[in-house]
């Protein structure tokens, strides 16, 4: 008795729906067809007046799409999206996808004006009567509910979004009401067009261009009738019709889409039959998403993201950056060279293939008049990996820029030698000669010692006598055999750490400053001035990013003109809207006569000096300089050096955090260093990779220094003279 008591209030209720479903469909019909005679009744008249005053106004924004940032020449570094969408034109999908969501999702699309009173009549008194669930919205409905969301998901509102099973019945009168006034205002082959762009396919794929790619590797345009069958068949249940989980439930859902596309004449019994004959054949491009996932150059594309996201030409706080990097449709054109790129990274993983203690290695190119960033590589992982050296610190770059911004760098590495040129660029700016002598024997410099300074107080001291007095130890060289007087070029091509100090003993400390200063160094943790007061900074104690090396030689080989390093020529959103990108900024820092002389003596590093072991042997080639550095514990080994179009840091050294090992009693590749110096392994890195890169680039010679900057001076500082190469 209670059964049947139960299935007769059952069956009540479903008429009593199908009056209440009459009902509305006849408000709807009487408020947008017959308005005069739905005022005779009280109660329509009122249902009439709420429809009317529900929001009308839906503001069709461009959906959420990738970013995608590309180098110079047009090759993808990565892809960046809250959503994987690219937004096309009607016309760059194929007819066969618009025939398929029209045929399966509303096949009266072109015939309503944005909803299906017979298919709302239909749907909702099966549901009312027969408890069966069917779907009634049109695409244009569709197209509503996906703008609604999409703009929830781009306020970070996503919590905010009801599902359709979720939805109110004023939920759907709101939807009706706006899918109406959407199709006053545009046409169906745009609401079309809007719907297939914005509508979700899976967590890889929002819109039908990226669906295409991803389950395809193909694009709208190109798909197939079974491959647009299948995506159109997906829409209604993304997650249970994704055919490479279910595959079944993908294939007999794509099936039912051709039987609707047959039905409608869409296409033909025997296009019908070859593509339902047809298997899944799927082609899936994994998404990849962010540095972590880039094509190449992981840690440049990190660097740049920095650069984005600090900067408030791309909105007002960090949260609109990032939308407008993850959501705005940006094309971002770097400097990059995909050929140096490659090339370099070869270079780096090379050089510490076989390498357990996770040593680094980083490679940093910048081109000399334009400051444009050409290559950036290390040996590393962005996410870590079985049996790789993983981190997200970038080698190259400063931890942080000017303004105290994250750059995500490892803040520089000890330059060693490589500071000596500096020195020796402010013994020529104060009219000095190469060929002067200076006394290299000299290794004590006392806490008295007369320094020359017009700006402040030179620090520190090297006379182990007065170790209980905070002196360092006896200066010494990397070899015994250069305790003499010699001329200072010899002293800078053999880096001999004597002579310099005897140079800069005759230097007013605050030129020494200027220079290093006007070359653009500085601390690669803080952005603050690497303090040339401080003795230890005429060899290198301060660390200091690859980049920022690169880019101070790099100023050597630009004859004397410092340019702001470069990373970001142009940026353009999804409409062609330009925004602010980084242009050239050029200064002359270093006299011309005085680079000259600079580079003269750097040549001369690869042919007779501290880089004659270097292999291959790159000025056989092109003219090239060079200069070799070693920090004190050769935890940090350095190869910096240029033609006259392409400047590179090379680093191998200890780029853990804290960078406190030594560079002792190591292996690499195989191979036992008692100790590592930069010839060793920075200078072969460097070396290759100059001799695939180089002659890409400018290698004119360089201009030689003033006559008289190269002759003996008439003074004579001393009269021994020993000019010998080193062995």
């Amino acid at each position: 008795m209670a059964r049947s008591g139960s299935r007769l209030a059952k069956a009540l209720r479903r008429v009593l729906g199908y009056f209440t479903v009459s009902a509305v469909c006849g408000v709807l019909a009487a408020s947008l067809v017959v308005p005069a005679v739905a005022g005779a009744a009280v109660a329509l008249r009122e249902s009439i007046v709420f429809f009317n005053g529900l929001p009308s106004e839906l503001r069709v924004d461009s959906p959420s799409q990738s970013t995608t940032v590309l180098t110079s020449d047009g090759k993808l570094i990565a892809t960046f999206y809250a959503e994987n969408r690219v937004k096309i034109s009607l016309d760059q999908m194929s007819p066969h996808i618009k025939d398929a969501i029209v045929a399966v999702e509303d096949r009266r699309f072109y015939e309503h004006a944005g909803i299906d009173p017979q298919g709302i009549l239909r749907a909702l008194t099966s549901n009312l009567t027969s408890g069966s669930r069917q779907g009634a919205s049109t695409l244009t409905q569709q197209y509503v509910t996906n703008i609604l969301n999409e703009s929830l998901m781009s306020a970070d509102k996503g919590d905010r979004i009801v599902l359709s099973g979720q939805k109110s019945v004023g939920d759907k009168v709101r939807e009706i009401k706006l899918a109406l006034e959407l199709e006053k205002k545009y046409t169906k082959d745009q609401i079309l067009e809007g719907y297939l762009n914005i509508v979700f396919f899976s967590r890889d794929a929002y819109g039908i261009e990226a669906a295409s790619r991803h389950f395809f590797s193909t694009t709208a345009k190109d798909l197939t009738l079974p491959q647009a069958a299948l995506l159109a068949g997906m829409v209604k249940s993304p997650s249970f019709y994704n055919p490479a989980v279910y595959p079944d439930n993908a294939l007999a859902r794509r099936n039912q889409v051709l039987d609707a596309m047959l039905e409608v004449g869409h296409i033909s019994q025997a296009e019908h039959d070859a593509a339902a004959a047809a298997g899944v054949e799927l082609n899936i491009t994994p998404g990849k998403q962010g540095c972590a996932g880039a094509e190449m150059a992981p840690y440049f594309c990190d660097y740049v993201s920095h650069l984005i996201l600090n900067n408030p030409a791309y909105g007002v706080d960090l949260a609109t950056r990032v939308s407008s990097l993850y959501r705005g449709g940006l094309t971002i054109t770097t400097t990059l060279d995909s050929r140096l790129q490659l090339a370099a990274q070869a270079q780096v993983d090379a050089t510490a293939g076989a390498n357990p203690d996770k040593w680094g290695a980083s490679l940093v190119s910048i081109g000399p008049g334009t400051g444009k960033i050409l290559a950036m590589a290390q040996n590393t992982v962005f996410l870590p990996e079985p049996g790789k050296f993983d981190t997200q610190l970038n080698f190259n770059v400063d931890s942080k820029d000017a303004k105290g911004n994250d750059l995500n760098g490892a803040g520089g590495f000890q330059p060693g030698s490589t500071m000596k040129p500096f020195t020796l660029a402010q013994w020529l700016n104060e009219g000095r000669s190469l060929a002067d002598t200076v006394d290299a024997s000299r290794r004590t410099y006392p806490l008295d010692f007369p320094w020359k300074s017009s700006c402040g107080e030179v620090l520190g001291a090297y006379n182990t006598k007065e170790k209980n007095r905070g002196a360092a130890d006896d200066l010494q060289n990397n070899d015994d055999g250069y305790y003499h007087k010699m001329r200072v070029d010899y002293g800078l091509y053999n880096s001999i750490n004597t002579a310099t100090f005897a140079e800069a003993a005759q230097l007013d400390f605050c030129g020494i400053q200027k220079m290093v200063d006007a070359a653009g160094i500085h601390s690669g943790l803080d952005h603050a001035p690497v303090n040339m007061h401080q003795l230890g900074n005429l060899l290198g104690a301060t660390g200091v990013a690859p980049l920022v090396l690169a880019n101070a030689f790099a100023t050597f080989a630009n004859d004397g003109t410092y340019c702001e390093p470069v990373a970001i020529v142009a940026v353009t959103d999804s409409a062609g809207q330009q925004f602010p990108a980084q242009t050239t900024s050029c200064r002359e820092a270093i006299k011309p006569d005085v680079a000259r002389g600079v580079n003269s003596v750097l040549q001369d590093v690869l042919k007779k000096g501290s880089g004659i072991y270097i292999k291959p042997k790159v000025h056989t080639r092109f003219p090239v300089a060079a200069k070799t550095g070693t920090s004190n514990t050769n935890g940090a080994t350095w190869v910096v050096g240029y033609t006259s179009g392409l400047a590179t840091a090379s680093f191998f050294g200890d780029a853990l955090e804290g960078q406190k090992r030594p560079g002792q009693n190591i292996t690499v590749n195989g191979k036992f260093y008692k100790s590592i110096d930069g010839y060793m392994l920075a200078g072969p890195q460097w070396a290759n990779y100059m001799l695939e890169a180089g002659g890409l680039y400018p290698a004119e010679r360089f201009p030689p220094p003033p006559e008289a900057m190269t002759q003996k001076p008439d003074r004579d500082d001393d009269d021994d003279d020993d000019d010998d190469d080193r062995d």
